[in-house]
């Protein structure tokens, strides 16, 4: 049994939707992570593509049973104590693969172990066990203020939605479908005079196209600040489908920057940096534009980084004219023009 105290807080996170290279989607998904010791759970899974039940986008009823099963006023929803902590982000089959752990009480404590993979009804602690994981002691007081915290306000997440402006409105259809395949809505208006306060409020970002001019985009920041919302700007990189959602989905992000696991990406003299805060599986693409504005995708890079700062060669020909990047793990996005 863990003798030392973990402290046990929650912080916003995603799971990064996009349109990849191949013409497939990842859904996008708002949820709250479990933050130990300062550091987000799931950090601990360096390749793990999951979410916690504790997901924004699932009806209030199960969202609030969620919370608490992890309090445990429930009964354990698999045998031996087991709970899930991290899930499938596409559907809730425990055959996909989930992370589970015991929880239990002692005393007032509440105590996290014997973390594992599981497919089935049991777990195989020896042949699937997490054995550098926990065991996690939290203080009752905390642990329960921490959970007890979302039952009184609505959970992550709330404003997933983008207004698009631009010139190119076959664009921003082609657009505004991808952003609603993966989750995220998506309208598309040319100015924002007349769209009324409280819609203007349901936004979370607004995105410009590259030909919107400075006077129509000071126009949309005024009658925002007339609503009091408060909306990330993205000015879109290219007209590039898949690098726009990325912006967005970067937009979007509510999670503290301090707890995000990509920090930083540019492309300059023939190679990429790419900065990352923890273990993580990094997926690198360069997008391109020919002569003909006819969109190209290279795959550059698929693999773990440790953290820190990184150095990743660049194909000449894939980053040859115009030309961009994009990074993405489980959690985060982000995109970047190639400099000259």
């Amino acid at each position: 049994m863990c003798a030392e105290y973990a402290t046990f807080g929650l912080a916003p996170a995603m799971r990064a939707g996009g349109v990849l290279t191949g013409g497939d989607y990842r859904v996008h998904r708002d949820f709250v992570d479990f933050v130990v010791d300062g550091r987000p759970l799931l950090f601990r899974l360096s390749d793990l593509d999951a979410v916690s039940p504790l997901a924004s986008d699932v009806p209030p009823a199960l969202f609030t049973a969620q919370v608490r099963s992890l309090l445990l006023e429930t009964d354990p929803p698999l045998p031996g104590g087991r709970y899930v902590i991290y899930g499938c982000p596409e559907c809730e089959d425990l055959a996909c693969g989930a992370v589970t752990a015991v929880i239990r009480r002692d005393g007032d404590d509440f105590v996290w172990r014997d973390f594992a993979w599981q497919t089935g009804e049991h777990a195989d602690l020896e042949l699937n066990g997490y054995h550098g994981m926990g065991p996690f002691r939290f203080r009752g007081a905390e642990y329960r203020a921490a959970l007890g915290s979302l039952l009184d306000g609505p959970a992550a997440g709330e404003r997933r939605r983008v207004l698009l402006i631009g010139a190119r409105v076959a664009v921003l259809a082609r657009l505004a479908a991808a952003l609603r395949t993966i989750g995220i809505g998506a309208d598309i208006t040319h100015d924002a005079d007349d769209v009324p306060a409280d819609e203007l409020r349901g936004y979370g970002a607004v995105a410009f196209g590259r030909a919107v001019g400075a006077e129509q985009r000071a126009a949309v920041r005024r009658a925002f600040e007339r609503a009091g919302a408060s909306v990330t700007h993205v000015d879109g990189l290219a007209p590039i489908v898949p690098l726009l959602v990325a912006q967005i989905e970067h937009a979007l992000d509510r999670s503290p920057a301090e707890r995000r696991r990509l920090a930083g990406l540019s492309a300059a003299g023939g190679a990429a940096h790419v900065e990352v805060t923890s273990p993580c599986r990094v997926r690198l693409t360069a997008y391109r534009l020919d002569r003909l504005h006819r969109t190209h995708a290279h795959e550059l890079f698929d693999g773990v980084l440790e953290p820190g700062r990184h150095r990743i060669p660049l194909d000449a020909k894939a980053v040859r004219g115009q030309a961009y990047l994009l990074a993405r793990t489980t959690g985060s996005v982000l995109a970047a023009a190639v400099q000259r």
